[in-house]
């Protein structure tokens, strides 16, 4: 029987379109944008000024405090300005403006295809080459890795959990990803065990990806500690903790951290650009990001350099249909609308989902009906209803009171809702509200 997480959850229509469409890398043109801010945790600290030139690779930024991650220049050229830009949040933040000229790398990133499995670093000695290289989450939370390889003294970790769940609907680069590097992303969960010093890993796979599931299976056989995990078709399953739930069948308290049940994980795209970094020498400047839609005419999957602008991405995959609403930057689940095609590409972007016509547009809103749908289906066992509710109200002290910060903002309310409320945006407000109350109460 395949495993799942036991509490809510819902099935979308999966909409894979890019399924099989192998990786094709776009290389930059004219000008990109490189975000200061591609993490959690406070923005790196600029490096260059304007006029110096830099290579691929060529660190341009650097971490500031505890929770931050370096930045590399993803193209050759020179350094035209910083300045600030808008990104898939809609708000300006500062980034390095670097105009495209060639593509020269830095003489130390081995840019070969050759396989290195041989990893002879200790512990502490992988855990720098992973900050030096600027890799945080990549499956959309951006928590820089380093930092998640480090855990409390009083949690220990038992075992290493892949992410390769990929559930949101349309997104396909963690899927293509596994079947054309799968020996790559193994080397790179035996570093990150090595790293995180246990002997077990598991990577949980939906089954919805039989092939991908075949060929990990078959890698990971010469591999001693590390198991497939087949996973039941439902969604939010890539969040930590339904991922945590399902494959160990241990819950994580409210509030807690995964490794506080023995969990550390990491998604499938994290592991292969671990492998890249660590083996390689190469810093993250690049991901695969899956560009669809119904409308588009080549939805794609596209290994894509940090700082490209999204118009270019959609210009590759076919142009912009005439009938597009909407543009996501991720899956139609947790994705945010962009303000325009200029935003550009970030560690954290994993799709853009281009959406037209009556899809794009949210239907009236009607009165609720207290059907508890919404809590049926609510992962975390929440009641989104009334976290709405007192959100849309103001009552930002009871939306704590009643954990609003334990949502993890996966849509499964607002989906499921037949009144079309607007559960999701009043209970982000909620979220932000709530979070900077108690930022200012740490402070006072």
């Amino acid at each position: 029987m395949w495993k799942t997480f036991s509490i809510g959850g819902i099935h979308p229509h999966e909409k894979k379109l890019s399924a099989d469409r192998p990786i094709m890398p776009v290389l930059p043109s004219g000008q990109v944008a490189i975000l200061l801010g591609q993490h959690i945790g406070a923005p790196a600290k600029p490096l260059v000024s304007k006029g110096d030139r830099v290579k691929v690779g060529t660190k341009i930024a650097e971490p500031v405090g505890v929770v931050s991650a370096a930045i590399h220049s993803s193209v050759s050229g020179c350094v035209n300005k910083i300045d600030a830009v808008i990104d898939a949040s809609g708000y300006p933040k500062p980034a390095v403006f670097i105009d495209v000229e060639g593509d020269e790398w830095e003489e130390g990133i081995d840019r070969s295809d050759t396989l290195v499995k041989e990893c002879n670093l200790t512990a502490d000695e992988i855990v720098g080459k992973i900050a030096d290289a600027g890799i945080v989450g990549m499956g959309g939370a951006c928590f820089p890795t380093h930092v998640k390889l480090c855990p409390p003294s009083t949690c220990r970790p038992e075992c290493l959990i892949v992410n390769g769940v990929e559930c949101e609907p349309f997104l396909t680069a963690d899927h293509q990803l596994m079947l054309e590097h799968a020996e790559e992303i193994m080397v790179g969960v035996f570093i990150l065990m090595k790293a995180i010093r246990v002997n077990k890993a598991f990577v949980g796979i939906e089954n919805n990806k039989p092939d991908a599931i075949r060929l990990m299976k078959k890698v990971a056989a010469a591999y001693v500690g590390i198991e497939i995990v087949p996973l039941q078709m439902k969604y939010p399953q890539g969040g930590e903790k339904q991922l945590i739930e399902a494959i160990m069948g241990r819950q994580v308290p409210a509030g807690a951290l995964p490794v506080s049940v023995g969990a550390v994980v990491q998604n499938v795209s994290t592991v292969f650009a671990v492998y890249q970094a660590v083996q390689k020498n190469k810093p993250l400047f690049e991901r695969v990001v899956t560009v669809t839609g119904d409308g588009l005419s080549n939805p794609s999957n596209l290994c894509v350099r940090m700082g490209t602008p999204v118009r270019q991405l959609v210009e590759t995959c076919g142009g912009l249909p005439e009938d597009t609403c909407k543009v996501i930057c991720g899956g139609p689940m947790m994705g945010k609308a962009l303000v325009n095609l200029d935003v550009p590409v970030s560690k954290g972007t994993s799709g853009i989902l281009l959406m037209g016509g009556q899809e794009a547009r949210r239907s009236a809103v009607q009165p609720c009906i207290r059907c508890a749908k919404c809590v049926a289906v609510c992962p975390m066992g929440l009641e989104p209803y009334l976290l709405a509710t007192v959100s849309a109200h103001g009552d930002f002290e009871r939306a704590e009171n009643e954990n609003i910060l334990s949502c993890i903002e996966c849509g499964s309310c607002q989906f499921t809702c037949p009144s079309h409320r607007p559960i999701l945006d009043y209970v982000r407000l909620g979220k932000a509200k709530v979070g900077a109350m108690i930022r200012a109460r740490k402070k006072g």
